[in-house]
């Protein structure tokens, strides 16, 4: 398997335990943990632009395009900056993503995150192509 292919795979595979986190988020009321006005309405339209950013990204990637990797990278931050805030709000007290699968999700996006971004920085281009 080439490295690009392991870069797509586990992008697939990023995004879609990213996106298993937003419906745990929805059960949390994640809004509300950061106070994002508007509640579950706001939180669905910014859901759904995460899912199209994140599916533009996917195509991107596919078709090796320079883009693509950018957001591969950017689809890894958000995948530990989901970690990072999560566990700091576990740590200072909060209640919500402490149920079994919900930690272990967060946990498994982080390590996951981690390896896209080192695959990501052995399959990046050398030269940028010419077609963003």
């Amino acid at each position: 398997m080439s490295r690009a292919t392991m870069l797509e795979n586990i992008y697939a595979f990023n995004f879609a335990l990213l996106f298993t986190h937003e419906i745990d988020s929805a059960y949390w009321q994640e809004w509300n943990l950061f106070g994002i006005p508007g509640g579950i309405q706001l939180f669905l339209l910014i859901n759904l632009a995460l899912f199209l950013a994140a599916m533009y990204g996917y195509n991107r990637l596919l078709l090796g395009k320079y883009s693509g990797y950018i957001l591969s990278f950017i689809l890894s931050a958000a995948g530990i900056f989901a970690f990072s805030m999560h566990s700091y709000f576990i740590v200072i007290g909060h209640p919500e993503f402490t149920l079994p699968v919900s930690e272990i999700l967060l946990v498994v996006i982080f390590i996951v995150s981690f390896i896209q971004i080192i695959i990501g920085v052995l399959t990046y281009p050398k030269k940028r192509s010419s077609a963003a």
